[in-house]
Order: C-alpha cells, then sequence, then structure tokens
C-alpha cells in the first residue's frame, strides 16, 4: 500500500444541559422520556409560531469559546439553513453561518503540537428518527434542543492525536457544566471529514468523506482506521474519490455510503428572519470569563504537584464531583492524616459513595478506623503462614501468574483475625510469604 497523509477535521456536537430549548420552553430533558410529550407548536415547527432564543445557552456556548482561546463576536446572528430531512418539522434549522458566537480558538495536545479551531456555534438539534423494520417513526421530544457545534480546522494527521483532543473536550465540558457530554445518551456526538494527499505539502485534496453521527471515541478511532485503509486502497487502484457521508456499522467495524455530500450552496442560509442580531459587549465577556472553574490541563498539573500517580490523577480530574469531593477533603484533611493518594484511591476505588456522604463524615469514620485495635504484627504474620500452608493450590495459582489470587487469600487471613488485620500488612506479608514458597 502506498504511503499517503491523512487530513482529518473534526465537528463535535453538543447538548446543552440547560432547562428549556432552545428556542421555546418545552423541557430540553428529553432522554427516555415518552416520546412526543415534550412539544410545543414552535418545536414542532407550527405555522405562525415564533422562536425566542434562550439566554443561558448562548451564555453556555460563550464559556465553551473562552475556555479554547475562541475570539467571541460582540455582533452575532441566527440562520436558516435548510434540509429536506424528516426530522425537522419546519423544513430548516435555526443555525449559524457567517456570523457565529465563537471564532477561532485552539488547542495543545500532549506533546505541545497546536490544532487550531475555526468556530463554535449554536443551533437547535433535531428531532429522533426510530426505526421498526420497514416504518421510521419520530420523536420530537429532542427537536429544538440547544446544541452547541465545534468545528475544527483539518490540521489532524492521525487518530491519536483526534482521540486525546475529544477526550480533553469531553472533560472540559464537564468541568465547565454546560453539559453531561454523555456520548451513550447522545448527548454528545462525533463526526470527522477524513481525506488523503500524497505529500504534506500538498494542498488540500478536491474530496472530503463526512464520517457522521459516531457515538464513542472508540468507535470513531475504528472508523478513521477503517476509512484510512479503505481510501488508500481507493487510490492505489487509480480510481478516484469523491464527496460523501458514511456512517459506520459497529458490528462489522466498517463504514457504508449514505449519500452524496452536501455542500454549503446545497443549504441555501439566509438569515432568520424573526430574531434580531444579538450584541454582547466586552463586560459582559469578562464577566463569564471570570466564572470559568479551572480548567482540566491545570487540575491534572495540581493533582500531579501532590504526588499522586499520574493514571489516578487522570481519573480524577476527569470527574468534577469526585473532584469537588477530593478537594473538600483535603481542606478538612489538614494534617494529612488519610493524605492525598489514599483519598484519591478511595473514592476512584468507590470505597466512598461522594453523593450519599460528605467529606467531613468519611474523614470522621477514617479516623475512628485508623485508631482501632488491630491485630499486631506477631498475629498477622502466624495466621498468613496458617493460611498460606492450608492453600497450597492458591499458592501455585499465584506463583503461575494468577497474582488476583492475593486478594482471595487477604480474605482468607482477615476472616482469621476476625477484620482487625490491617491489608498493607497482610498484602506485604503474604507477597513475601509467596516469594519464599517459589
Amino acid at each position: 500500500m502506498s504511503r499517503y497523509y491523512p487530513v482529518i477535521g473534526l465537528e463535535v456536537h453538543i447538548e446543552l444541559a440547560t432547562e428549556s430549548k432552545m428556542f421555546c420552553t418545552c423541557p430540553a430533558s428529553h432522554f427516555a422520556k415518552n416520546p412526543n410529550t415534550q412539544t410545543c407548536p414552535v418545536c414542532l415547527g407550527l405555522p405562525g409560531a415564533m422562536p425566542y432564543p434562550n439566554i443561558e445557552a448562548i451564555k453556555r456556548t460563550i464559556k465553551l469559546g473562552l475556555a479554547l482561546g475562541s475570539t467571541i463576536n460582540e455582533h452575532f446572528k441566527f440562520d436558516r439553513k435548510h434540509y429536506f430531512y424528516p426530522d425537522l418539522p419546519k423544513g430548516y434549522q435555526i443555525s449559524q453561518y457567517d456570523f457565529p458566537i465563537c471564532k477561532g480558538g485552539a488547542w495543545q495536545n500532549s506533546q505541545g503540537k497546536t490544532f487550531r479551531l475555526r468556530r463554535i456555534h449554536l443551533e437547535e438539534d433535531t428531532a429522533k428518527l426510530l426505526h421498526e423494520g420497514e416504518v421510521s417513526l419520530l420523536d420530537y421530544n429532542r427537536s429544538g434542543v440547544p446544541l452547541v457545534e465545534l468545528v475544527t480546522e483539518p490540521d489532524f494527521d492521525n487518530v491519536a492525536d483526534v482521540v486525546e483532543f475529544l477526550k480533553e473536550l469531553q472533560e472540559i465540558v464537564r468541568a465547565l457544566g454546560i453539559s453531561t457530554a454523555d456520548m451513550e445518551k447522545g448527548s454528545m456526538r462525533l463526526e470527522a471529514n477524513l481525506s488523503l494527499k500524497k505529500n504534506p505539502a500538498d494542498p488540500l485534496p478536491d474530496y472530503k468523506v463526512e464520517l457522521k453521527n459516531i457515538n464513542s471515541f472508540r468507535f470513531l478511532a475504528a472508523a478513521l482506521e477503517y476509512e484510512l485503509k479503505r481510501q488508500s486502497e481507493v487510490l492505489d487502484a487509480g480510481d478516484k474519490l469523491t464527496p460523501e457521508t458514511r456512517g459506520f456499522d459497529q458490528t462489522k467495524k466498517v463504514t457504508f455510503s449514505q449519500r452524496v455530500k452536501e455542500t454549503e450552496n446545497d443549504y441555501r442560509y439566509f438569515p432568520e428572519p424573526d430574531i434580531p442580531v444579538f450584541h454582547t459587549t466586552l463586560e459582559e465577556i469578562r464577566v463569564l470569563k471570570e466564572t470559568l472553574p479551572v480548567l482540566p490541563k491545570e487540575t491534572l498539573g495540581k493533582l500531579l504537584s501532590l504526588g499522586l500517580r499520574a493514571d489516578t490523577a487522570s481519573v480524577l480530574s476527569a470527574d468534577p464531583v469526585a473532584l469537588t469531593f477530593f478537594w473538600t477533603a483535603l481542606q478538612l484533611d489538614t494534617d494529612q492524616q488519610i493524605g492525598p493518594q489514599t483519598w484519591a484511591n478511595l473514592i476512584i476505588n468507590k470505597k466512598i459513595d461522594v453523593s450519599q456522604t460528605t467529606p467531613a463524615e468519611t474523614l470522621k469514620n477514617l479516623l475512628i478506623n485508623q485508631n482501632r485495635d488491630y491485630a499486631t504484627v506477631e498475629d498477622t504474620q502466624k495466621i498468613c503462614q496458617q493460611v498460606v500452608l492450608a492453600n497450597a493450590k492458591a499458592v501455585t495459582d499465584y506463583q503461575n501468574g494468577k497474582v488476583q489470587i492475593l486478594g482471595y487469600l487477604i480474605g482468607l487471613v482477615q476472616k482469621e483475625l476476625k477484620g482487625t488485620g490491617k491489608i498493607e500488612l497482610i498484602s506485604e506479608i503474604l507477597t513475601n510469604l509467596l516469594q519464599k514458597n517459589g
């Protein structure tokens, strides 16, 4: 296979977790609701219904732009984007075209390489199509939900950078509190535009293939890998690739053609006549910027500075609720009787249910347990030796690589000690005994 250079740009759709929809007062939370129970004349596109924009959705879009270094346009407007699809009851989508809320911006990967953003704009989501045999049903509960679309420049040339960016974007969105970004529920949907060129210095190819509506990082990576191989084989055969939209079959792990890709002219944009141009001030933007939380990269750096392992810090920084619990616990644990790494381990391993208790209650219980009467080192050593001698098969399994057996042996020791053993001490003694017996 010939060597080609990928050209990848991304489009990410994120549903904003506002109380109401983008242009009406219907509830925006639509997941698992009875079909067509959260609709009104506006989101059904009935004649004479007038849209009125959701200001909170606009503020949340500005926050995302500020977090990613975008320029916030002081003047922006909404436009009509015309489709002929059944999931848009009006026959058009209210979106943004030439004057979006945010323009530009950038992201750096873990190696310091910069990737440019083109725009972040706000629009309304479409209805949901439900296919049952040869019949397609429409659920309009999702129609009109605020939807942010982030568009990158075609700066990506490998799958690893794509996945790294999308994972960090999800973390940023969650840290900002603007969306759950839950891909299983459709609140974050991924699309990629991919083409190949012969040499890095060549101009952009005259085609691009769009991979549409993918709902996991893993599936997008698989779709890109398959598409890179497919396009390379087409070009190697001397054939020409044309613009098209393709889906991804999650079972077969292949992409498949859906339709010829539209151009901007096909969308027939024009300004939304029922919504005036918006004007925002530098002062309003400054106030919103001051409300931004610490972003994931900075949070990760702070966690690492506490001595946490990199994997622990990464998991903790991606969960805003657990992270808040952790910081509060550290503030209470002033003399570090528990310590950062132990707190993090307890939270990540679900030893603490952060939704059902408070850091203060947890600290109190941990300190009580720390001060209880533990079995002596001598008693612990004695029981560990008895357990090892009585469980020859488990010892052999451990020495043959089944290291998870250690947990089973620890449990047996704790049972004999009636729960008074220190886990760390038991683990250390058992490990030494098992290595000696080997």
